[in-house]
């Protein structure tokens, strides 16, 4: 079995299992604390299991516990920079969907973050219809890539 093959059936399985938990995980990385709470709290409301990083190196050793489903990502932040940890999780957990949230939107890294493969891309203040509005998009595209690794249309 060649490395891509590999690569495809791990991810598969990894999408399996969090087929199998009703509570969407959701990671949170931002160096504001009052940004990440209040996310937190508006994705628990809404049956999430959320779980918050302050910065770039905390939210890849989260994901070295288990990958989540979608991850809001601020892109300036101490240490690792909010696109160095985009790509370094499409590369290494590519079923989770990253949300990019910025409080210095700039055309030219919204296109990269979406080269990159975010999910989205969006400019503080994100009110709280918004972060849902974008977890669910990520989850449904996240739902849709197990329908179509499964071999379902």
């Amino acid at each position: 079995m060649g490395r891509g093959a590999r690569h495809a059936q791990a991810a598969r399985s990894r999408l399996n299992e969090a087929a199998m938990d009703p509570k969407p995980r959701i990671l949170i990385v931002d160096d504001e604390d009052v940004v990440r709470l209040s996310y937190a709290m508006i994705l628990a409301r809404e049956n999430c299991q959320a779980q918050t990083a302050w910065d770039g190196d905390e939210a890849l050793r989260a994901m070295g516990s288990g990958p989540f489903d979608v991850v809001l990502l601020d892109l300036r932040m101490p240490g690792a920079g909010g696109m160095s940890v985009l790509k370094s999780i499409k590369q290494k957990w590519p079923e989770s969907e990253v949300v990019i949230i910025t409080g210095y939107p700039t055309v030219e890294s919204a296109k990269e973050a979406i080269r990159l493969g975010a999910h989205d891309y969006l400019a503080k203040p994100v009110g709280p219809d918004e972060v849902l509005r974008a977890t669910r998009s990520a989850l449904r595209s996240k739902q849709w890539a197990l329908h179509s690794a499964q071999g379902n249309c």
